[in-house]
């Protein structure tokens, strides 16, 4: 059984890497960690770091040294943070005490969710119905963010090889995303930030093409569905069955089904490219939601290209995580790797023995791992819980 704990490489220079790794390996018993190596802007609470109590990380950027030589003729190239340069390369550093006999080094990487390469390329990114936008999400429709994506995984495996790496977000974002001061007063239902979320950019509907799918006819549909739900006093259901049904709720407009049956191809796609460019040292696995669909991801499909995937287990009961394992394992087979995702935010897991029931509940049901969320924004107290849970 894999147990690591997803964490930022702040927090790690904050309490310093002998502190860190007595956290993780004695107090908490993991037996790896996942270390962010490409994320996106936020403020974070800090109640572990002795130097402060939040901090706000440079938007779109990486935490490792690109290999310059992989990069010379990318269309889109990453930034690397300033935390770097100031506070040291926090993943060389865990390769190497891996290497002394330290815990396992997972490189959990955010791929088209970025905001700062999103302003800077918004021929790239997603975007509406309506043609507008979306800032934070570059489309694994576009060539130059499949180009981005992939190159960002050789760097990584090839210049460090991490003995996993998790992708996040290497599909369609959802329409709400907590962008700054972000705004709904209509309150949009579910179904309606899918369908926001549904992307129409020049490089999705070339693509779509291609393959025999007309996304121009399924657009108007999309557009009316959202001036609707826009006009109405207040929020009312239009799809019924949505999401239980998944894409099946959706057959009564037939170009839209046909898109949305398509949609799934830029991603599966992509994470074939992914995998042909991780060095085969590195196991590759995918995070995601139960609902997967939603972002464009054909979970079986997409089993049969990586070695695994983590499905996180976000506000869940012990009998919601116990049938979230065992669809997730009737979905990437019995040999695929897969782990089950925690947050450990109060009150959402109130005690350590809530958090060993929900625990216990992956195990029963099939799970290979498990992945904490997450070792600074949590007090150190709740790693004492990880202990207990590991114990179980």
């Amino acid at each position: 059984m894999q147990r690591s704990i997803w964490t930022y490489p702040w927090d790690i220079q904050d309490v310093g890497i002998p502190a860190f790794l007595d956290d993780v390996t004695g107090r908490a018993r993991l037996d790896m960690v996942s270390l962010a190596t490409s994320y996106h802007a936020g403020r974070f609470l800090q109640p572990r770091s002795p130097r402060r109590k939040s901090y706000f990380p440079e938007d779109g950027t990486v935490y490792y040294r690109p290999n310059s030589a992989l990069w010379s003729d990318a269309p889109i190239a990453p930034v690397v943070a300033q935390n770097v340069g100031e506070g040291g390369d926090m993943l060389a550093a865990l390769v190497e005490e891996r290497e002394n006999g330290g815990p396992a080094v997972s490189a959990w990487t955010v791929c088209l969710h970025n905001t700062r390469l999103g302003m800077l390329h918004p021929g790239d990114v997603t975007r509406t119905a309506f043609d507008d936008p979306n800032f934070y999400a570059l489309c694994p429709s576009s060539p130059a963010a499949r180009y981005y994506v992939t190159t960002l995984v050789r760097d990584i495996t090839t210049g460090y090889k991490p003995d996993r790496l998790e992708l996040e977000s290497p599909n369609f974002l959802g329409f709400a995303h907590g962008y700054h001061h972000e705004k709904d007063g209509v309150g949009l239902l579910p179904e309606d930030d899918f369908l926001l979320s549904l992307c129409f950019c020049q490089h999705c509907v070339a693509r779509a093409k291609l393959a025999g799918v007309d996304a121009e006819a399924a657009r108007p549909i999309v557009r009316q569905m959202i001036a609707d739900a826009c006009e109405r006093a207040v929020p009312e259901a239009q799809v019924e069955g949505f999401p239980n049904q998944g894409i099946d709720a959706f057959q009564r407009w037939p170009a839209l089904f046909d898109f949305l049956r398509w949609r799934s191809e830029p991603v599966t796609s992509l994470l074939a490219e992914i995998a042909d460019a991780t060095d085969p040292a590195t196991q590759l696995v995918l995070i995601d939601l139960a609902d997967a669909w939603l972002g464009g991801v054909n979970l079986r499909e997409a089993a049969k290209l990586l070695d695994g995937v983590i499905l996180c287990a976000y506000d869940m009961s012990p009998e919601e995580v116990s049938n979230l394992t065992r669809r997730g394992r009737e979905q990437i087979g019995p040999e695929g790797f897969l782990g089950i995702g925690y947050r450990l935010f109060f009150p959402e897991i109130g005690s350590a023995v809530d958090l060993a029931a929900r625990v216990s509940a992956a195990c029963a049901a099939g799970a290979d791992g498990l992945n904490f969320y997450n070792y600074g924004l949590v007090p150190a107290a709740r790693l004492d819980w990880i202990g207990s849970a590991a114990r179980k």
